[in-house]
């Protein structure tokens, strides 16, 4: 994590794609050749009263042009800011930062995304070489659907009902029966721990990133531990920092 440093980003595109969400793709090259799907960037304010950054996952990775695409929310005025941000505006970001999905051997796969958790899954999708079934929850109106269909087999679920299946994303597993040899998550914790669930009763493992609040992004003030199994050599406690030694873990390394 030496090596990883604030630097700059342009926006080269932006567009609000669902009310409240937006979609952009920042220009750095650096970055853009070492990210891998599951890894995150700390986005710095230009607003001098907003010293932290906002972490926000990396949705899509175009190496050939150095670009990396950011789908988020509003969820407070850093990302609010963000949002009232130009095409052309220079930002200022740190990473690739997390340790990514664990992609090697596995032969099938479920990729499950709830909310704001589903942007993290496309890139994952796109380098997933493997038989995969997509799983999307939302709550009323859906968003990046159609590009996951690119990649595998979409399955949605939608909490009032407009589409697919009523109800959440375990819901639609079990509607749809849904098997494989990995099962690779992103959510609200409750959304996780009903994954969990589910493949411990499949016998499927699992591998979940974690939505965690974050303050530094690199491990140093421990403002986002979660609960270990095992003590944290860190630390000497049973916790793990989401934004180091996370934020994708193995279900069995943590408990939710």
């Amino acid at each position: 994590m030496a090596d990883v440093k604030k630097t700059l980003a342009c926006i080269k595109t932006k567009n609000e794609i669902s009310p409240q969400i937006f979609d952009m793709w920042l220009e750095n090259s650096e970055i853009a050749s070492k990210a891998k799907p599951g890894q995150f960037l700390s986005i710095y304010m230009k607003e001098g009263s907003r010293l932290l950054p906002r972490p926000i996952s990396i949705c899509e990775v175009d190496k050939e042009q150095g670009r990396l695409r950011i789908v988020y929310r509003i969820a407070g005025k850093g990302t609010a800011e963000l949002s009232d941000y130009a095409v052309n505006d220079m930002i200022e970001i740190m990473g690739p930062l997390g340790n990514g999905f664990y992609m090697d051997e596995v032969k099938s796969a479920i990729l499950i995304g709830g909310g704001i958790g589903i942007p993290p899954m496309l890139e994952l999708a796109k380098q997933l070489k493997c038989k995969k079934t997509i799983v999307l929850g939302y709550r009323d109106t859906r968003f990046l659907s159609d590009e996951f269909a690119t990649y595998g087999d979409v399955v949605i679920a939608t909490e009032d009902g407009s589409f697919g299946t009523k109800g959440n994303v375990v819901d639609a597993m079990n509607e749809h029966h849904l098997s494989a040899d990995m099962i690779f998550a992103c959510g609200p914790t409750p959304m996780l721990r009903g994954v969990k669930t589910y493949a411990t009763e499949h016998g499927i493992k699992v591998q979940i990133s974690m939505e965690e609040k974050m303050a530094c992004g690199i491990g140093a003030c421990l403002a986002c531990v979660c609960k270990s199994k095992e003590k944290d050599h860190h630390t000497n406690v049973n916790n793990k920092r989401v934004c180091k030694d996370g934020p994708v873990f193995f279900a069995d390394e943590i408990e939710l």
